[in-house]
């Protein structure tokens, strides 16, 4: 019985289902319409369109080619068949079904097909990309070792062939089993009786449907020779063609390729056969053939006479690998040096290592989030990202690193009445200024630890509206000018925000520009206008506010801007890129921009190790984007991307004009990179070498710089990345399991030329251990960008080792005045937080420098530098400033090569801080006055009993005597100070420095 519809339910169905329909396209073609006006903002719509039409062509051909062949396959299955069909009775369910279908013949034979093609063209959608390369790949210039092609076929051919193949094998078994299915139904297939029965028309079209498989197959295997060399059996040690591979796999292919194609000839045969024997018999011998030539021979090989003689058998496989991966990830050009790494040095060797000395970084960009906020961020509405950024300028003509930040907008810091639509949207739309401070400098020393006025602070200026020339500016002189300060796109903005900007004076409300506490109406060109009432209606869609369509502050001159993340829109107009996890701002010809490094990717360079991005870009750094775990085997810094903070436009510059990827996507969307000659100097001076780059080199270094194939087999000389011993941020203890210590960008002599450059730096530790290895450095200047320098020490065991960053780490905890130092340390009321470990090459050994900071325990404090952790060899320095931290570890005077100015002094000034002095509960006993003072006499005495006292205390572990103890000693402290002040200064009682 079939349930028949009136013809008013018919129309009411007809009529929802065009509703539903309409809403699912209109959103679609809201969503296109948003966008196109998007590219058109930003002069990009070609790539919109490019991308659009590519889709468009994949979805019909794809959707044509599997829907198409699927109609194909059940129209012929339906046309030939049987004209008779025995029933098995009234209650025959295919007999109802046959009946049902050929009822709604048209609805079942092109429904389906259309369903099926539709489900099939969406998916091949996303594949875009693969087919673009594929039509305009270029050459490599580089042959692959075993088959002399050129690396543009892996790179641009193979992977458009697997595609191809990978829809074709779709193809015909979606048709194998469309057929298989219609015959059933209408009887060309019936399995009553002995064996079943398969009409001739039957057997003819599912033996032509596999024997098309079969030989689908055969092309696959000659195509599978080349992917061989991609091969991944020897994982994790290498990637490529194994001696198996090359021995057993790769003749294998060819034999099971000729096994194809005849078992492809024998199906074509078996359709006009009437028996299946000859069918079944190539079947037979295609699935033996593929277990036993295909599997069971290279097992064999590989269990018996590869693995014995690993070492020797797969040399060839190693070599090749090694090169390949050097050329894949720019490896091949790593300037080695050996360096003694020693544990001694004089003061004369310190002092000649002027240019990494006196640039010493102090503050940690990490950190400091915070305290920007406070002290640059002013009114609520600004803010600044977790993390900040460093960078070089020349102010005064001194070039030094800042640690610099733009004071954005931050529309989660409202509250009240700034959160409703027109103040957040139309009101707080921007950010104002370029806020930098010294990173070698703070205004003065902390001695005290509730001191939190001023002590301990970066010397922050800001280059706003009211004060161009305000940041990094250093005793009283101009700092780094800013032609237009405002912010309007920017890391904080929201990726579903949007601000709306402009409009006639009167009617619009004005934007917020402080600290000029004026309306300001903008005036640039970027954003989309919102002048006419159907982009109004199609805004007010898109975001579902409808104050969008009648708020009278919206009017002639509106704009709005959307898609306002620096990542979000290079992310847009170039898709193809992979982009690093942290943009920066820099001021080029007096505009805030953004830097963006975007790299050209891939997964198919022949026998380069596959890496996994994610994985290998992971460390302990917040507040960066992290890298989706894609694996890649090539990656290049193609391209630097420039965002306009104030206009949003996007730039993109080549940095390789001959890179092969990046050539094959400017023939796909021609003049949107522009060349590397085009790239404005003063841009050129900022750029840094990227940072995820750096860690995925890092990570193939630490195995790539072995040389011998044995030894890499072996894994002989391998390094490893170390663990950051800081990465928790206030602990007293190193963790077990931490993440890998990120890179470090200084200003420094380069390794080996001795000269001060900009660059990237980390250490490397030997293969799971502590001591140091190896040290490795990036340039950024112009002069020798991406250079890459690796300090090499000696195999060594013993006393001579040089520690690395975990070792020198415990080795401060353990200090006698860091555990001491319960004034900062164990003060309940203050948190210690650990800056950044920075490793350099001085005096043919190694300085660790490490910043401590301390956060009062309330909710307005933030974090300040309180003292300096230096360390060389085994020697340990902690002071209130690096000079004094230097002159603990290589004698007085040392520190004065150092520039830790005070109070605003200029970077160049070597007089050591008259605020640095040392905590006010002493960690040594002060000497004795020799009676000059009896009261200081006592205090003296005092606090040497009270030290003695806390030691035993210490050693026997009891706590009640610790707390007496430290009382006692609190005490004695205060005694002394205050006896201490009514001293002459040229009396002898003067309290020692710690560790002088």
């Amino acid at each position: 019985m079939s349930l028949k519809l009136s013809r008013r339910s018919r129309i009411l169905l007809i009529i929802a289902a065009v509703i539903v329909l309409a809403l699912l396209l209109g959103v679609r073609l809201l969503d296109t319409y948003v966008d196109w006006l998007w590219f058109g903002e930003v002069h990009a719509r070609s790539v919109f369109t490019t991308e659009i039409l590519t889709r468009i062509v994949l979805f019909v051909a794809v959707g044509l080619l599997v829907g198409g062949s699927l109609a194909v396959s059940l129209m012929i299955a339906y046309r030939t068949r049987p004209v008779f069909v025995p029933v098995s009775g009234s209650d025959d369910p295919l007999s109802r079904y046959r009946s049902m279908i050929v009822s709604r013949i048209r609805l079942f034979g092109i429904g389906i097909p259309l369903i099926t093609g539709l489900i099939s063209g969406a998916s091949a959608m996303g594949d875009w990309q693969t087919i673009q390369l594929f039509l305009n790949g270029t050459s490599f210039g580089q042959k692959d070792p075993q088959f002399g092609l050129d690396i543009g076929f892996y790179a641009f051919t193979l992977p458009f062939v697997n595609w191809l193949l990978g829809w074709l094998f779709v193809t015909v078994v979606v048709s194998f089993f469309g057929a298989l299915i219609a015959h059933y139904i209408f009887g060309g297939i019936r399995l009553a009786g002995r064996g079943g029965q398969l009409a001739g028309p039957t057997r003819a079209q599912l033996a032509i449907t596999v024997g098309i498989f079969v030989l689908l197959k055969a092309v696959e295997y000659f195509f599978d020779r080349y992917n061989l060399l991609l091969s991944d059996r020897d994982m994790p040690l290498f990637n490529g063609a194994t001696y198996t591979d090359l021995n057993a796999v790769l003749p294998a292919k060819l034999i099971l390729l000729c096994i194809s194609v005849i078992c492809a000839i024998a199906f074509f045969a078996g359709a006009f056969l009437r028996n299946l024997q000859l069918p079944a018999i190539a079947l037979v011998l295609l699935i033996l053939s593929g277990v036993l030539v295909g599997v069971a021979w290279p097992a064999i090989l590989d269990q018996f006479s590869v693995k014995p003689n690993a070492n020797d058998k797969e040399a060839t496989s190693i070599q090749r690998n090694m090169d390949a991966t050097r050329a894949a990830f720019g490896l091949q050009n790593v300037k080695y040096e050996d360096y003694t790494g020693s544990n001694q040095a004089s003061q004369d060797q310190v002092k000649a290592d002027s240019g990494t000395v006196s640039n010493i970084r102090l503050l940690d960009p990490n950190v400091l989030s915070a305290t920007y906020t406070q002290l640059a961020g002013g009114q609520n509405y600004y803010g600044f990202p977790e993390k900040l950024d460093i960078d070089r300028y020349t102010v005064n003509g001194t070039t030094q690193d800042f640690i610099v930040a733009a004071k954005e907008i931050k529309t989660d810091g409202l509250t009240g009445n700034q959160t409703n639509w027109i103040t957040k949207h139309l009101v707080y739309t921007h950010g104002n200024g370029f806020v930098a401070a010294p990173a070698n400098t703070i205004n003065r020393a902390v001695t005290d630890v509730s001191d939190t006025s001023t002590a301990g602070y970066p010397v922050i200026g800001t280059s706003d509206t009211k004060n161009p020339t305000g940041a990094g500016a250093i005793g009283g002189k101009p700092g780094i000018k800013v032609d237009q300060p405002r912010i309007y796109y920017g890391e904080l903005a929201d990726q579903n925000d949007y601000a709306i900007v402009g409009g006639t004076p009167g009617k619009a409300p004005g934007e917020s520009d402080s600290p000029d506490q004026k309306n300001y109406y903008y005036n640039g060109t970027g954003g989309v206008p919102l002048d006419n009432w159907f982009n109004r209606l199609a805004f007010a869609a898109n975001y579902g506010e409808r104050n969008i369509l009648f708020s009278d502050a919206i009017g002639d001159g509106s704009k709005i801007m959307y898609n306002r993340t620096p990542r979000d829109r290079v992310s847009k107009v170039a898709p193809w890129l992979t982009l690093d996890g942290d943009p920066y701002p820099a001021v080029v010809n007096g505009k805030i921009v953004w830097i963006v490094d975007g790299y050209t990717t891939l997964n198919n360079y022949p026998y380069a190790q596959q890496t996994q991005l994610g994985d290998a870009t992971n460390d302990s750094l917040n507040g960066v984007t992290r890298q989706a775990n894609n694996s890649i085997n090539y990656i290049r810094n193609s391209v630097k991307a420039t965002v306009d903070a104030f206009d949003g436009t996007v730039t993109l510059y080549s940095i390789d004009d001959k890179e092969p990827v990046l050539n094959a996507w400017e023939k796909v969307f021609p003049g949107l990179v522009k060349p590397s000659a085009e790239i404005p100097p003063d841009l050129r001076a900022h750029f840094r070498y990227p940072e995820d780059l750096f860690k995925v080199q890092r990570e193939l270094l630490a195995r790539y710089h072995v040389d011998n194939p044995q030894q890499f087999y072996a894994q002989q000389s391998f390094w490893s990345v170390p663990q950051d011993p800081t990465e928790d941020g206030s602990a007293t203890t190193v963790a077990a399991n931490v993440a890998n210590q990120p890179g470090y960008y200084v200003l420094a002599d380069a390794a080996g030329e001795g000269t001060p450059t900009f660059q990237l730096t980390s250490g490397l530790t030997g293969l799971q251990r502590q001591y140091l290895a190896s040290w490795m450095s990036v340039s950024s200047d112009p002069q020798d960008y991406g250079t890459i320098r690796v300090l090499r020490l000696p195999t060594i065991t013993g006393a001579n080792q040089v520690d690395g960053p975990v070792q020198v780490q415990n080795r401060f905890q353990s200090d006698q005045q860091v555990a001491q130092d319960r004034t900062l340390l164990n003060n309940p009321n203050v948190i210690p937080i650990y800056g950044n470990m920075i490793t350099l090459p001085v005096a043919d050994g190694f300085l660790y420098v490490e910043p401590v900071y301390i956060r009062q325990r309330n909710q307005t404090s933030y974090p300040q530098l309180a003292r300096i952790l230096v360390s060389f060899g085994s020697k340990v320095g902690y002071a209130p400033t690096l000079n004094e931290a230097l002159d603990q570890v290589f004698g007085k005077g040392t520190g004065a090569a150092a520039t830790t100015p005070s109070e605003g002094a200029p970077p160049s000034s070597s007089t050591p801080p008259t605020s640095s002095t040392s905590p006010t509960t002493p960690t040594t006993p002060p000497a004795n006055s020799g009676g000059s003072n009896p009261a200081l006499d006592k205090a003296v005495t005092d606090i040497q009993s009270a030290l003695a006292k806390l030691k035993a205390a210490q050693q026997s572990g009891n706590f009640a005597d610790q707390g007496t103890a430290l009382q006692a000693l609190d005490a004695a402290a205060k005694a002394y100070e205050t006896a201490k002040a009514a001293t002459p200064p040229s009396g002898s009682g003067a309290p020692q420095q710690p560790g002088g």
